[in-house]
């Protein structure tokens, strides 16, 4: 899908959100802003670009990681430690409606660059403050990275084999759940902003938006002293749950948390009379006994190719999905169908492919309307767009400012 747009029509359109933030929870909050229209500025450090431009994959020594994550957005370099790009940098921030950073608590307050000072400059900006831990408290000033969140939320705890040790995610889960939450409370702030005519100070801490996302686990504990143990792929809520081998060496998922849903697997692979058993009739009950339950579906897809089995369950109206690589998603025609891989021109690597906005919206859809761009490659046009000459450029340059 390639696709293109004018800037100033997209569901955010006239929002400028500054992106001080690095790797990853805030780039990628502002990325989603951005993709829905917002007039993204991206400021980095002159000689301490963000770590995503050197993070993962390359092809030709040119990054593909920041190619996804700096899209549609303005890259400008500003040293906020210095007075001249402290200068720059309220200038900027008093045109903004939004600045996104995760400095370790009290960083902008060091470089007198706090809430107060920008509201004061700015009544109604949102600052969005992401930190590994929140802003107070007394792990306020510790390193905080996607990983510890992961630890420490309970996800490790619960993830794994039972005989296994505690697993982490291969990929950022913990900052990409934090971005959904920061472009959220960026938005409840900017509602809560036309309503009552200030900005607001936003707190994230990594470590709590992905604790939400793990169930009941506190309540649990908090009434029953029990915590949930690590089943692999299986559930603890329902069963058959799990994934299986098929005879083509294909992998694919079964899912049955609906009761309508697990009676139809256990007609279609033969064993009907399961559904009889007493402990059939709740997902706990099937839990209890998925040893039972894996050998009767396991066995039937084993005895079948990935495309036979897939087909046989949507007969059934039974869920089952093929476990997927890159490769397959770019191949899917349901991807294709809603357009959820974009297509775009790079100037370093020509036609460059990959993951679209989230969703979509019936007048505004979300557009990629470039990929990352050079580290500082915007900076002399938006210090010109607020006012900055070029001998004023010049000399902040010198100055290491910018």
């Amino acid at each position: 899908m390639t696709v293109s747009r004018d800037p100033r029509t997209g569901a955010l359109s006239g929002l400028r959100v500054l992106d001080v933030s690095t790797l990853f929870a805030g780039p990628m909050a502002a990325m989603h802003l951005g993709d829905m229209g917002a007039d993204v500025v991206k400021v980095e450090h002159p000689d301490r670009p963000d770590p995503s431009r050197g993070h993962g994959a390359a092809k030709d020594g040119v990054n593909l990681w920041w190619k996804t994550l700096g899209r549609n957005k303005r890259t400008v370099t500003m040293n906020l430690s210095s007075p001249g790009g402290r200068r720059a940098f309220l200038a900027l921030a008093a045109t903004a409606d939004v600045v996104i950073e995760n400095f370790r608590p009290g960083t902008l307050e060091r470089w007198d660059l706090g809430y107060d000072v920008l509201s004061a400059e700015n009544p109604g900006l949102v600052l969005a403050r992401v930190s590994g831990f929140g802003q107070s408290g007394p792990y306020r000033t510790r390193p905080g990275f996607g990983t510890l969140a992961e630890a420490m939320s309970g996800f490790a705890a619960m993830t794994g084999e039972p005989d296994g040790p505690p697993t982490l995610p291969p990929f950022g889960l913990a900052d990409g759940v934090a971005s959904l939450a920061t472009a959220y409370a960026v938005m409840v702030a900017l509602h809560a902003r036309r309503e009552r005519g200030h900005g607001e100070e936003i707190d994230v801490a990594i470590i709590e938006p992905i604790l939400a996302m793990l169930g009941p686990q506190i309540t649990r504990w908090d009434q029953t002293r029990t915590v949930q143990e690590r089943t692999g792929n299986r559930s603890s809520n329902n069963a058959p749950r799990n994934t299986y081998l098929t005879r083509d060496g294909s992998w694919v998922a079964v899912s049955t948390s609906a009761q309508s849903i697990a009676e139809r697997v256990m007609v279609l692979v033969g064993r009907p009379d399961l559904i009889a058993e007493p402990w059939f009739a709740s997902g706990r009950g099937r839990a209890a006994h998925a040893d039972v339950l894996d050998d009767a579906v396991g066995s039937w897809i084993a005895a079948r190719d990935r495309d036979e089995v897939v087909a046989e369950f949507e007969r059934a109206q039974a869920a089952v999905a093929p476990i997927y690589t890159a490769a397959d998603i770019v191949a899917d025609p349901q991807f294709q169908a809603i357009g959820t891989i974009h297509e775009i021109e790079d100037p370093e690597l020509g036609p460059v492919q990959m993951q679209g906005p989230l969703f979509r919206l019936s007048g505004h859809d979300g557009v990629i309307q470039h990929t990352g761009r050079p580290h500082g490659a915007d900076t002399d046009d938006v210090l010109g767009e607020l006012g900055f000459d070029a001998a004023a450029i010049a000399v902040l340059r010198e100055q290491g400012a910018i």
